[in-house]
Formats: structure tokens, sequence, C-alpha cells
């Protein structure tokens, strides 16, 4: 960016959010002074760091903290392939981590610095920036900035199923979220699900100048709450507890069941228990949004109901899948799995792409959703009878995925070996779809 188009984008930002954007904008640059010394510093310990790497390299990464599925799946994959030997030195070496300028949970920030060696912003982000600053002249330094893993947070490498967890609550912790789950009236030891179903509050909530607009390409993966108060109660009825998830959400949960709690707009909401919730939960329900990765790091099963659906999550025998419907706007007819990835929408993370492609999304009906989580329940319990019929649906579903996953000769892969499970109920009733 050009120093004329920096100073455009500030007098654009300022146009925006008035005070308070100079005001924050004004204790920046306050910062900024105060680090100088800092910055100093750094050259000379840039030049040790950088004539030790021989024999040790040191280096650092800037976790993305803001969102809480980065800052939960990015980091548990990178764990992950450091553990499997993936994208690691062949030397010693040493990996530092330094936060963003948003901790979107404190609670998993406690627990991230419990496993992973975090400094403090203001001392590591200066170290990075000089060592940028030398690499134009010497680009050796490169060496010293943890890349991504092989796909960001897709788990292309199956890791999640061959490791485990690399967080934990300690015993107080542990203590703590069982007080909390008895004033929700839980009894001891009851088993209770999570569910989520994202909207556009949670990244709206922070209401900066430009926020707002910046996220509203990701509200085709936005969901209707109402149409899962169908498959909450189901779950109630089953014996289980049901959680709704959430923070700043648009729509309360309406249900009279005294075991479907709307926990998102309960005053004893926390990051603690986002987290503690997350993890503990017999199944976790969602529709696509951050905290499910809370989940996949504590290794509960997954029952999603979400889009891109060439991206939904395949590399764990714990997630059961099903995705948006994807309407022909201009025929109004459903698309079959392929039509959706000659659609050109079968990856797409953007919701201009599917009104420039012509596609709707209509969410799944109360009874779809329904069906998945008994499904999900069935085979958790062991009470899931599949037949010859849906075996033969499952391969061929999967066969045609893959064959049009690989027509898109993406650049870095994102899946592994596959080893979900799609709705077995959708596919029965809707046979013509798998083609």
């Amino acid at each position: 960016m050009s120093i004329s188009q920096n100073f455009y984008k500030h007098i654009t930002q300022i146009k925006k959010g008035g005070m308070l954007v100079i005001i924050k904008k004004l204790k920046s640059l306050i910062n900024l002074f105060l680090q100088i010394p800092i910055y100093i510093i750094s050259v000379p310990l840039i030049i040790i760091i950088r004539l030790i790497k021989p024999w040790y390299l040191i280096r650092w990464k800037r976790v993305n903290s803001s969102r809480i599925g980065h800052f939960a799946a990015n980091v548990e994959l990178y764990c992950c392939e450091r553990d499997a030997g993936i994208n690691t030195p062949s030397q010693n070496y040493i990996d530092l981590f330094y936060l963003g300028k948003i901790v979107s949970n404190r609670q998993l920030e406690k627990m991230w610095r419990r496993s992973l060696i975090i400094l403090p912003t203001w001392l590591l982000l200066p170290i990075c920036r000089v060592n940028r600053f030398f690499c134009f002249f010497i680009p050796s330094g490169k060496e010293h900035e943890i890349g991504t893993n092989t796909n960001g947070d897709r788990d292309v490498h199956n890791s999640i199923d061959k490791f485990t967890s690399h967080i934990n609550f300690t015993s107080e912790e542990e203590l703590k979220g069982k007080e909390i789950l008895k004033i929700f009236g839980l009894p001891e030891d009851t088993k209770f699900i999570c569910l989520l179903v994202r909207d556009s509050g949670y990244l709206n909530r922070h209401k900066e100048y430009e926020y707002i607009e910046r996220w509203q390409h990701h509200n085709y993966r936005d969901g209707d709450i109402d149409k899962y108060v169908l498959a909450a109660e189901e779950l109630a009825n089953r014996g289980y507890y049901v959680f709704r998830m959430g923070v700043n959400v648009l729509k309360p949960l309406k249900s009279f069941n005294p075991k479907v709690i709307d926990y998102a707009n309960s005053k004893m909401r926390s990051d603690f228990m986002d987290i503690y919730l997350s993890a503990n939960c017999f199944f976790f329900i969602s529709s696509g949004a951050g905290i499910e990765s809370i989940a996949i790091i504590f290794r509960r099963p997954i029952a999603y109901l979400g889009v891109p659906f060439g991206l939904t999550y395949t590399g764990s025998s714990k997630c059961l899948l099903l995705t948006k419907h994807h309407i022909n706007k201009k025929n109004q007819k459903e698309l079959t799995i392929s039509e959706i990835f000659s659609s050109n929408v079968g990856v797409s993370t953007y919701t201009n792409e599917f009104k420039q492609n012509d596609v709707e999304l209509r969410e799944n009906r109360p009874e779809e959703i329904r069906d998945i989580v008994i499904e999900m329940d069935e085979r958790l319990n062991g009470n899931w009878k599949e037949t010859e019929e849906d075996i033969f649906l499952q391969k061929e579903f999967w066969s045609i995925f893959e064959e049009n996953i690989k027509r898109l000769n993406l650049r870095k892969p994102s899946h592994g070996k596959i080893k979900s499970k799609f709705c077995t109920k959708f596919l029965r009733e809707n046979k013509n779809w798998i083609r």
C-alpha cells in the first residue's frame, strides 16, 4: 500500500468512526512512540538470533486470537503437525508466539499459555518487524517465522484422530465447571449437547468502523435458530440437556422445555463456560462457526450442517454431515452434487459468489435437522442400524464428492482421508441428488 493510499485509508476510517476512531489512532501512535526503545534493542537481538541460527533456531508467530475458530483450530493443528514432524525444522529449535490486538476468549488464552510459549506482544512484535526489515537486505531471516499449517484450519493429515488434545482443564477448573452445571439444574454426570447456529451477531458485536461491512461476506453461513428447536426438543425428550451456544446472538431460542437452555442469552454465559461446555458435551451440533473448534480440540463428535459444501469436515470419524440446499435461482431446481461444483460454488466462501452464480442457499427443514441429530445420537449409543443400501449410498456420495474436488485442482489440499459420514436419511430420501 502506497503512502497516499494509506493516508486515504486513515481519513476514510476517521470519517466513518468520528472521534472514537481519532482517539483510538492517537493511542496507537503513542504506543508506537513508547515502543521505540524496544525496536532499538531488537536490532542487536536479531543479529544474535541470526548468528546462533546454525546451532539453535528461534522462531515466532502471531496467533490469530481475534476469531475463536482460528484461535482454536489453527493452533491445535499446528501442535498436531509439530508432533507429527510436519512443517518443522530438522535442527534444534524453539517456537515463540504473541497474540493479536483482540483476544476472542480469555479462558482459551489461559489454556494455550499453559501449552505454548506466548510472550508479550509489545516485546515480540518489534523483534518480528525488525527481522522483516533486515530481510530486505539479508533474506535468510525468513526461517525465523513459523509458517502456516499445511492448509490453515483444514485437517488435511487427519491429525485430530491421531493425537490427543493439546490443552486441558486444571482440577480447579473441572470443579468450577461442574458447579456451574449444577446451577443450570443438571444432575451430576448428566449428558448434555451443545447447539450452535451461526448468525452475524458475533462478528458485528465489536461495532467498530468498517467492521460490520468487512464481515458481510460470511452471511451465507447464517442460520435460523427457530429451525433447530424441533431437534433440540427431540434430544431433550431423549434425556439430554441442550445448551444453545453463541455470543451476541440475534434471536432467542424459543422452547418451553426446561432441558433446552438458551445459554447464549443467559447471564451465566462466560468465556470459561463457552470452553467448558464445548469441551465436555456428548456431541456438538453446528451450522458452521468458530466455537465448534473447541469441540474439535477436545475430540467431541460433531453433527455439522454447513457450507461451503466442498469444505465440510471430512477428516474425522466423529463427524456426521449435512449441507444446505443449493437452488438454481433461474429454474428453482435443486442442484445435484456435481451441479453444485459445476456452478462454481462448491468451495465458495463469499456470499456474493453464490449470488453471482445464481445459486440460492436454503436452510435445511426442521425435520432434516432432527433426523441428523437422531442419527448422531443412535450412532454414538450403538443403536444405529446401517443397511446394505446405506453403505452403497455413502460410497456413491463420497465417490462423486471426491471426484469433483479433484477436478478443482486446488492449490492446497482441503481434505485428507475421508472418514466422516453424510446424513443417512437425507441420502435415502434424495437419491436423485447423488449424481
